[in-house]
């Protein structure tokens, strides 16, 4: 156990179609061949871990100017995430206390869009950026083709950045703090471990599960929002497992319910 605190920071909110989080929420039927189309918010929210051996922040969130051209326009009128600008990283992380330039080193769990549009903020920067080798792969390949992925911007991450690239499936960065591979969502998201005095463990799943629908009930999200199906059960039912031996309490990666556990609960 670390003697560390969490800091929530709020970044806003992404309101985008229910279906997209949870699988099939909204179907047809016979009766109801045309059924009502539910939106919802999911939060966006970055983490400030305060460790004895560091300052790290977990993720980046949206670049300020998604609404703006950032975000291509077709993935921003899915995913609107219209309050962005609201919450640039070093007005959030002030509101909270810190700046910037108190960042030690920056757990980026994926680099979606809404996960890694502040990045250009350790542009030059020695600050290391701990991605695993499989995200960075495959998010270069999806921002410079026409293949793989849509929800990858190279503005977001093609930064002069000191890249700290993790290979393994499982890695201990610091005393009490582990990063977890779990693909999935995207090939290379990475799930933090942290064990905490006066606590105890918490994991920190994020976009392997969006809300507790996706980890309670085991409902997938939508097929556009999964690289792969069965790595993303393979890996569920590993942080089930994990979550089991450890007796650790799992916070979902854009639930509102969770963000608020994560301020109340946590050193």
């Amino acid at each position: 156990m670390v003697d560390a605190t969490v800091t929530v920071v709020d970044r806003g909110s992404v309101r985008s179609d229910v279906n997209y989080i949870i699988e099939g929420f909204s179907v047809g039927t016979a009766t109801e061949p045309n059924p009502d189309t539910v939106m919802g918010d999911g939060a966006v929210y970055n983490l400030v871990i305060d460790h004895p051996e560091a300052t790290i922040l977990w993720d980046t969130g949206s670049h300020p100017e998604a609404g703006e051209g950032h975000w291509p326009s077709t993935l921003y009128d899915a995913f609107e995430h219209y309050d962005a600008d609201e919450y640039p990283l070093p007005d959030a992380l002030a509101a909270v206390g810190y700046a910037v330039s108190d960042i030690d080193a920056v757990i980026q769990t994926h680099l979606h869009i809404d996960h890694a549009g502040g990045l250009h903020h350790f542009d030059g920067t020695d600050v290391p950026i701990y991605v695993h080798e499989a995200e960075l792969k495959h998010a270069y390949y999806s921002a410079n083709t026409d293949a793989g992925d849509d929800a990858y911007v190279a503005a977001d991450f093609d930064h002069d950045l000191n890249w700290a690239v993790i290979h393994r499936d499982r890695t201990e960065l610091f005393e009490g703090l582990e990063l977890l591979h779990l693909p999935g969502h995207t090939p290379g998201l990475l799930g933090v471990k942290l064990d905490l005095d006066g606590f105890g463990t918490a994991i920190l799943a994020g976009d392997e599960v969006f809300t507790r629908a996706n980890y309670d009930g085991e409902q997938p999200m939508g097929g556009p929002m999964l690289w792969s199906k069965r790595d993303w059960f393979e890996s569920l039912q590993f942080l089930k497992d994990l979550a089991r031996r450890t007796d650790a309490t799992v916070f979902c990666g854009h639930d509102s319910d969770d963000v608020e556990r994560l301020r109340e609960e946590l050193p």
